[in-house]
């Protein structure tokens, strides 16, 4: 399977595949043709305007990151992006340049504020956003920046989003829009992911992942591969 085939994604079990057989599905449709979920999704299963609403494509996410123990989160230049199990090592490797997150604020390669967020999240991972924001005093009249913050720190692969939480109504019935439940990958994955991710240097995983790509990808330029997986 590659991204120029015409494959048709109609029901969850087909996202699934999707992202075991090519490693990096994006949610959103991006500045590569075809490189997409929105762009292989069946018509009904993406979204429609209604009293009560149609969102499968949406209502899938938490259940394929839990079926799968995939990576998911905003990766691919502020926008969501599913990872396989196979090859978030080597990506996440690669978008660390090498470095646990101890390591990458020794070295000044990272600010204070980030570092504050991270380990808050770290010690009491997984925790939903509302909860995340509010343990560390984040929002209107508190500290400033949480999204930016938070969306870098999955960028770099230290956050990964590991399932979608849903308000209940009085009789349990899940409404509105899922909240985003964050961890890391060390815990979301666990000693499978520890004992990986730094297994081979950032310039062996870059060089695996472009390989990849070009393989998902035919005909793409080598610079639009560049940009896709640089932080």
């Amino acid at each position: 399977m590659t991204f120029s085939d015409s494959f048709i994604i109609s029901n969850m079990n087909e996202l699934i595949k999707a992202i075991d057989e090519l490693g990096f599905v994006p949610f959103f449709e991006n500045k590569i043709p075809g490189f997409s979920i929105e762009e292989h999704i069946a018509p009904g299963c993406w979204y429609h305007d209604s009293d009560d609403g149609f969102w499968p494509a949406w209502e899938w996410k938490g259940p394929v990151i839990q079926k799968m123990n995939c990576a998911y989160g905003k990766f691919l230049k502020g926008k969501a992006m599913y990872v396989s199990p196979k090859w978030f090592p080597d990506f996440a490797n690669y978008r660390r340049d090498g470095y646990d997150f101890d390591a990458r604020y020794e070295d000044g390669l990272t600010s204070y504020h980030d570092k504050e967020l991270f380990e808050l999240l770290d010690a009491n991972a997984p925790i939903i956003s509302k909860q995340l924001k509010k343990a560390g005093n984040y929002g209107k009249n508190g500290k400033k920046g949480f999204d930016t913050m938070i969306t870098r720190l999955q960028k770099q692969c230290y956050v990964v989003i590991s399932d979608f939480k849903y308000a209940k109504d009085k009789s349990g019935k899940e409404y509105g829009w899922g909240l985003a439940e964050y961890s890391t990958p060390e815990i979301f994955f666990g000693e499978g992911f520890r004992n990986t991710v730094y297994k081979r240097s950032p310039e062996e995983s870059y060089e695996r992942l472009v390989k990849h790509f070009e393989t998902i990808l035919p005909g793409t330029e080598l610079t639009d591969i560049q940009k896709i997986l640089a932080p």
